[in-house]
Formats: C-alpha cells, structure tokens, sequence
C-alpha cells in the first residue's frame, strides 16, 4: 500500500487516488494578499515568490495528509494558469516586449492587468508610460472562473519562455511527492486562442499546431528527465462539439507526445462535460490514462466500459469538482464497483470530476454553519476525504461505519423542514406566460421613456458599482462585528453615497447611479435578504487574478420576505434631479454565481428567484425609479457547451429575466448588463430578453464583441465599454472617441449610450475619476461632431 501518496512508489494491486487541481488562493485568501501587496510595490518580487512557494508546500502537504496518491503540481497561478501556458510555450503578446529567457511574474502581470505611465497606477511594472493593453479575459467554459485568451499571429512562434512548471515539479519532487506535472493541452490551448493579426484577420490558428508541437515535446522531455511518472494534459474542448480541424488535431498530435515523454506516461483529462460523439476519438488517443467526468458526463459511462482499451488507466471523477454537496457515496460506488469490474484496480483511478479550484478551500474555516447546514457540506478538503474514503471502501480497508453515516447525513438533508415551502411551489407553478411580456414594443416603450427622461444622445451611464475603498470594507466589517452600531453605518453610507452622486452630477453624468456602498457582493447582497439562501465566513473561490468570490448557497426554496434596494434608490433618487437608475442582480446570474441545490431542477430555482426579483422590480417602479438594471452577465456562462443542449436552457433563462422585467409600465426603462461573453450563438436570445437598454463589455476586445450585435441588427438601445476596468490604467479620450466611433460605424446612432465595460467596485477612486471625466468628456465632443444627426 502506498503511504498516502508520498514516496513516488509504483502502487501495486491498488487503486490510486488523483486530483486534476487544488485551490491555489489559502485558506484566508493569502495569495490575493500578498499578490496586492506587491502590486502595491510593498512586496518585493522575490518575496512574493516565496510566499508563493509556501503557499504550494502547504497544499500538496494537505494532498498528502489526506491520502492522495498522485498530487498535481503546476496548478498553482499568481494569476491565471492559461496565462502561464502562454508563458511556457513562449507566446506572450508582443505589445508587452517579451525578450526574457523565462517569463518573470511582473511580465505576466502586466499582460493581464495592462499598463499605463499614470501615477496613480497600482501596477508597479510599467514601463516608460507606454501604454499597453491587458489580454483579453473570457470565462473558462461555463464557469465564473475566467482566463487570458491567447493570442495568435500568421508569424508566431513558440519556445519553452518559463521554467516554472519545471520548478515546481522539482519543488514537490524535494519535498518526497509523487507529484503529477499539470499542462493545458495544445488542441485546447489554440482552440481557446484568437487570432489578433491585422494584416492576416483570417489566419487559420491551426497553423500553428506544428510550430507548438515541437516544444510540447521538448516541455515532455524535460520532465520525464526530472523523474515525472505521469503527466497529466488538459483538453477540455473535447467536452464541445468539435470542429474538423481541432478533430485532425487530436488525431495528429498525441502519437508524437506520446514518444517525447518517453518513460513518463500521460494521463489526458476531460472536464465539463460528457464525450459523447468525441468518445470514439478519445478512446483512440494513445495515450496511458484518460479521465472522464461522471458528474457531468454520466450518459458516457455505459459506453466507455463497453469498449474501454486495455491496458490503459481510467479515471473517474465521481466527486463533484464545482459544487459543495456532500458526494452520494451509494451511487458513486455503483459506478466505480462496476468500473473495478472491467479494469481491475491496478487501473481505476478515483478523482474529482474537474480541478478543486472551482470549490471553497475547508470547511475547518467556518465555524458559524449550524451543525445541520455543515452535515450538507463538502469542500475541497473535504472532498479529498471523500475521494480516498471512496477508494478505502471498494478496497475493504474501513469499516461500513463511514458508508452508513453518509447514507444517513442524505437521508437528513432530504427531510430537513428548511428546505421546502409551499407558498413558493404554487406561487411558481401558477406563472403564466403573459406574466412574462410587456405591455407594448420596444419602439413604443423607446417614445415613451424619451419623453419621460429627456436624456441627450449618446447619454452616458456607469454599470453600478463605485469603489469598494478600505474604508468602505472597514466599517462593514466593524458594523457586521457588532462594533459600529447599525445608525453610524447606515449614516456612513449615505455620506458615501451623497459623495458619489455629487461626483456624477458635477461631470455631468446622465443616469447616475448611487454607487452600491451598502453591498458586499451583487449576489451575496440578494442571498442575504432571500429565503433558501445560506451564506459561509470564508467559502471563497478565485474569479480572475486576485478577485475572490464568495457564493451564496441556495438550499432550499427561494422568496424575498422584504424590500432589497428600493431604500437606497430612492434616497439617491432624492440627492439629484438626473434620473437614478436602480440596480439589481438577475436571476440567472444569481443562479449561476451561486451554489445551487442537487435536488430540483434549476430552471425551477431559477424561477423562483424571477420572481423574488418581479416584487423588487415593481417595488422600485412604485418609488419613482425611472430605469432599473438587472444584470444578467452569466446568461452566457450558463449556456450549455453542447449545441443540442441550449434551447432548453435558453428557453427558460430568458423567461426568467421577462418574469421579473415585464411588471412594470412602458416608460420605466429595463436595462440589462453583460460581460466577457462571446454573443453571437446567443443573440436571438439577447433579443428575446428585450431590455430596453442592454451594456456589454468590449473594450478588451476592442469592440469585436459588438459585432454580433450589428450583424444581426439589434434593435433595441446598447451601450458598448468604452474601457476597461479590469486594468489600472486610464484610457485617453481619444482611445475611447477611436470606440465608439466604432460603434457608431455598425450601429444606429441614436440607440448608442457610452459606459465603462463594467462595474467600478474593484477601481481606485483617483483612476475612476479620472476615466469617467474623460468618458463624459468623448460624449461631448462626439456630440457636438454629431448634431445634425437623427436621433430617433
């Protein structure tokens, strides 16, 4: 037997246990901190790379301690893992000056966060006050995690540019693991990538899979010489409906991988999702192991046993990687018995459908969970529990004590009384579809609104939230300590509040917003005040960079007791004689940023949170609120990765967001938001939703976004960013003119509204300032340049 994994041994007549990835943010978010440390340049890089190293010790010590065979190394990111890929193969974009032997963490840095030569920057790395712009970020799949897109050139080339995989595995071979070398595959890593060449638009990235080759099979060679036994290589994308290129690819590319390792073997992992029609293609892969996702992917399991080749290793993730209900070990040990039965345990391996990284770190960090809602639970820790208890049983080393808690700690959940209320159930099944269709057109409702607002062309807006400044975060703490008594915080924000509204007013913003002080989270606020929703001290999961989020758990059936916002819209409403647009956070986006109970359909959760926001939106309408928001940037995220998947979703998505949008009159304004989606397979749906006024981000891509909006002819309002608030830097007044005059080119100039990509919480005021003044100032002259134009 293998001694939890630590000391590199071949296991013999034994199932191993593996995870395809660990959080890498600690337990307390210290990768965040000291990564914000250095920017502040409070931090050296030297240090920070220590800490980093400290940071990998104590996980893959967890990983040991917890009886994992094989632990992943290089899962660990400063930033982003497939920012480090491109760091690794050498393809860093050429904007940035790139000339390293290998890639240092500042460089990086720069590339995902932009730089500038303002000096309120909080990027220390610039250089000469050239401005360069961050990468584009986009969503990993169907997650909120999201990634630097790689970016492709007719003339790019690839080199092995960081030695950081290589350090690490070094790392954890020094410290006596058996560790496992994680890569992101070559057919995912260019299928994930855009061509950014102005003088090839039309490159096929393709091309480049021969270029890359070449130091895939050297990045091989080199661990295999370090002592790798398994390499494990990430290819999502088989979890899509595959193009004929990216098919030619997977055919051509592992027979040459497979040599270069030489005696390391690859495992090749699939997440996200099942095969299906690529489970012929995988099968075929000559390769030693493959991982398949059970969680997402169950339908592919009768066939996999059918025809699984011999000789090769199969893992099987059975413990869910993105959620954080307790694993049914009844039903996963049927799969894995049947599994054992057709490969024998020296080929079964035991995992988590996906990386951990999409799960809180332990649920050892909070100790305000009521003992019922804890026996609910498994985080990552826990999981890794799950995972080698799983193994213990089908091996017969443990007792059945652990099958039969677990059975009975369900079995509790299933009956729990706070889970089920009656009044939600017939209230959702009495909704009918008129409930779900304004009252006129959108050019009715357009005339109406106009005259209700008198907003001027090309009226300018932010997307909600203002600057979340250390002050702010101070007394929210104090106030949710006990240590600020609820009248001194509520007198707090609205000090906050006047100040931001009179900043909006004095730079001649047209519908100001009241800056959101009051809120943690534009999820978490809303789960704080909704039935079904239960929330953890430390369940934080990594977004992007250093931005952490802490979802919300939908346990049981969803109603809003009482108002949300209508308060805080109506006192900022108060401050100014602009039209205050409320703010809300959709359905579907609560839904998806949330953790989301196993137990019902979601389309069913989605609807009762609709019509949770239906109450708020009408509430905010009888206030006096002339346009309200409801943001729904994960419409996307939630789009199903297979094709033949998407009506459903789509179907009952959009009827969420027409459910708590259409109670109100003609002349109150819906506004809607999204970000860092590709829309073109989604559009119709877009319309569907029929906002008045929908904002999307397109400045990072410098307004390619858009053009799905203008090839399909929306019709109603859009607000395209005009800059990034991603990065530090402050975009100039031409760059943002240079936008929207983009725009302005493919679509009707009178539905155009200019506002940044995003919302501001995350910004520093001295920057926000200065970016929105120079925002109000392109409106202007755009304009004046514009005022004999039509803008109806």
């Amino acid at each position: 037997m293998n001694e939890g994994g630590s000391g590199g041994l071949e296991i013999m007549s034994h199932i191993r246990t593996h995870l395809l990835g660990y959080p890498r943010i600690g337990e307390h978010r210290e990768l965040k901190k000291i990564t914000e440390l250095h920017w502040r340049g409070e931090l050296p890089l030297g240090a920070l790379e220590e800490a980093g190293r400290g940071l990998r010790r104590l996980n893959w010590a967890k990983q040991r301690a917890a009886g994992i065979d094989l632990v992943p190394c290089n899962d660990f990111s400063f930033y982003d893992q497939m920012l480090d890929m491109s760091a690794l193969l050498g393809n860093l974009p050429p904007r940035f000056g790139n000339t390293e032997t290998s890639v240092a963490a500042d460089t990086l840095f720069r590339v995902a966060r932009g730089e500038s030569g303002h000096v309120h920057d909080n990027d220390c790395s610039c250089r000469g006050g050239n401005p360069a712009s961050a990468a584009e970020m986009t969503k990993w799949f169907d997650t909120n995690y999201h990634y630097l897109v790689p970016e492709f050139r007719a003339d790019t080339s690839f080199r092995i540019g960081s030695t950081k995989v290589f350090d690490e595995f070094a790392e954890a071979r020094a410290l006596g693991l058996n560790a496992k070398p994680v890569l992101i595959g070559p057919v995912t890593y260019l299928s994930l990538g855009k061509v950014r060449d102005i003088d090839h638009p039309d490159f096929d990235r393709f091309e480049l899979l021969d270029r890359a080759l070449p130091v895939y099979e050297e990045i091989l060679r080199r661990l295999a010489a370090q002592g790798a036994e398994w390499i494990q290589i990430d290819e999502p994308v088989l979890a899509l409906d595959l193009s004929h290129a990216q098919r030619d690819a997977f055919l051509g590319v592992y027979g040459r991988l497979r040599a270069a390792a030489g005696p390391a073997k690859l495992l090749v992992t699939c997440y996200f999702g099942g095969l299906r029609d690529n489970l012929d293609l995988y099968l075929s892969l000559p390769v030693a192991g493959l991982h398949f996702d059970l969680t997402r992917g169950a339908e592919d399991l009768e066939a996999v046993l059918a025809t699984y080749p011999a000789g090769k290793i199969l893992s099987l993730g059975v413990v869910d990687g993105r959620n954080i209900w307790k694993n049914h070990f009844t039903a996963s040990l049927a799969v894995l018995r049947r599994a054992l039965d057709v490969v024998g345990p020296e080929r079964l391996w035991v995992a988590p459908s996906c990386s951990l990284l999409h799960t809180p770190v332990t649920l050892e960090n909070e100790p305000n969970l009521d003992a019922e809602a804890r026996d609910w639970f498994a985080f990552a820790d826990e999981k890794m529990g799950e995972i080698s208890a799983l193994r213990d049983i089908l091996e017969g080393t443990v007792g059945t004590e652990i099958l039969e808690e677990n059975i009975a700690s369900l079995d509790r959940r299933t009956k729990s009384p706070r889970i089920h209320q009656a009044s939600v159930r017939e209230r959702t099944a009495a909704v009918t579809p008129a409930d779900s269709v304004r009252h006129s057109t959108f050019p009715e409702r357009q005339r109406s609104q106009r005259e209700r607002l008198k907003l001027p062309p090309l009226p300018t807006t932010t997307i909600g939230s203002f600057p979340q400044t250390s002050e702010v975060r101070a007394a929210r703490a104090k106030w949710r300590k006990g240590q600020l008594r609820d009248a001194d915080y509520t007198a707090f924000l609205r000090e906050e509040t006047q100040r931001c509204v009179a900043f909006q007013d004095e730079i001649g913003i047209d519908m100001p917003v009241h800056g959101e002080f009051e809120r943690n989270d534009m999820v978490e606020y809303f789960g704080e005040q909704l039935d079904g929703f239960l929330f953890t001290a430390n369940g934080w999961v990594q977004s992007y960079g250093t931005r952490c989020v802490k979802p919300p758990v939908i346990f049981g059936d969803v109603s809003r007791p009482r108002p949300m916002t209508v308060e805080w819209a109506a006192f900022a409403q108060s401050l100014t004689t602009r039209p205050m647009k409320g703010m809300l956070t959709g359905p579907v986006t609560i839904l998806q940023w949330s953790f989301v109970r196993d137990d019902q359909p979601r389309s069913t959760t989605t609807r009762q949170i609709a019509l949770a926001i239906r109450d708020e939106v009408r509430d905010l309408e009888a206030a006096g609120i002339a346009a309200i928001q409801i943001d729904e940037p994960a419409l996307r995220e939630g789009l199903p990765l297979r094709a033949r998947d998407r009506t459903d979703y789509l179907t009952w998505a959009v009827e969420a967001f027409r459910l708590c949008s259409s109670g109100v009159r003609d002349e109150t304004q819906i506004h809607t938001h999204m970000c860092y989606s590709e829309f073109n397979d989604i559009i119709q749906s877009i319309a569907d939703m029929d906002a008045d006024v929908i904002t999307i981000e397109t400045s990072r891509s410098n307004m390619e976004l858009l053009d799905a909006f203008a090839d399909f002819r929306y019709p109603n309002e859009i607000g395209p960013g005009v800059y990034d608030i991603h990065s530090p830097r402050v975009p100039s007044v031409e760059e943002m003119k240079s936008l929207l005059e983009k725009a302005a080119a493919v679509l009707p100039l009178g539905n155009l509204w200019i506002n940044p990509d995003c919302g501001l919480k995350t910004r520093g005021w001295p920057e926000v300032k200065e970016s929105l003044s120079r925002m109000v100032e392109c409106a202007r002259l755009l304009r004046a340049e514009t005022a004999s134009t039509p803008t109806a």
